[in-house]
């Protein structure tokens, strides 16, 4: 049971004194927002449910290493983002491809169900899967601050706490990502106006 008013940290604190339900709470938390990060960056409900899942056992069993000096947001996002990256190389190896994506999450994440036509929701699935086709083709060191910065709203320290590296690196490595983005969606803009 979550309490109000309690820090996650502390509640770390009552994880390490031997408190048996405090690393639940921990997980009820956070384990949203790392699912939304794993799938940001590996594209796959299937592949982000099992980081998300890899995130959580690997923080309990490094748990007597949290020492306080990062916060506990900080500490399980980098985790998470580890074990993205982890996955991908795995994947790579046995020559799987993130953007084997599922056909029933296809970009429909991205597509409103309010008051449009048929065509507008065609039109915005079609929009959002290229987004998400996108971002996933970036190399993982690029695609890991996209997320962070653009579907997390982390700070750029938060990023730079969370990847552990420098501040300028954070932001050279958006401006880049956003570039490359950038010029992916102009080439879909231009495909989409050809075939109108």
């Amino acid at each position: 049971m979550e309490i109000a008013g309690t820090s996650d940290e502390q509640i770390v604190e009552r994880a390490l004194a031997g408190d048996r339900d405090a690393f639940g709470e921990i997980v009820l938390r956070w384990e949203r927002r790392i699912f939304a990060l794993a799938f940001g960056i590996l594209g796959r409900e299937e592949d982000a449910r099992d980081a998300t899942q890899e995130t959580f056992i690997a923080a309990f069993r490094s748990l007597p290493a949290f020492r306080g000096e990062a916060k506990v947001s900080s500490w399980l996002h980098r985790i998470a983002v580890n074990q993205c990256i982890t996955r991908q190389r795995r994947a790579k190896v046995r020559g799987e491809t993130s953007l084997e994506a599922e056909e029933e999450d296809g970009g429909a994440q991205f597509a409103s169900l309010t008051d449009a036509t048929p065509a507008e929701s065609a039109e915005a699935r079609e929009r959002g899967e290229a987004v998400r086709r996108a971002v996933n083709s970036l190399p993982p060191e690029l695609r890991s601050v996209v997320v962070l910065k653009e579907f997390e709203d982390l700070t750029f320290q938060e990023i730079a706490d969370t990847l552990g590296v420098p501040l300028s690196t954070v932001k050279s490595r958006l401006y880049t990502a956003l570039k490359q983005l950038r010029m992916r969606l102009e080439k879909f803009d231009a495909a989409t106006a050809a075939r109108i």
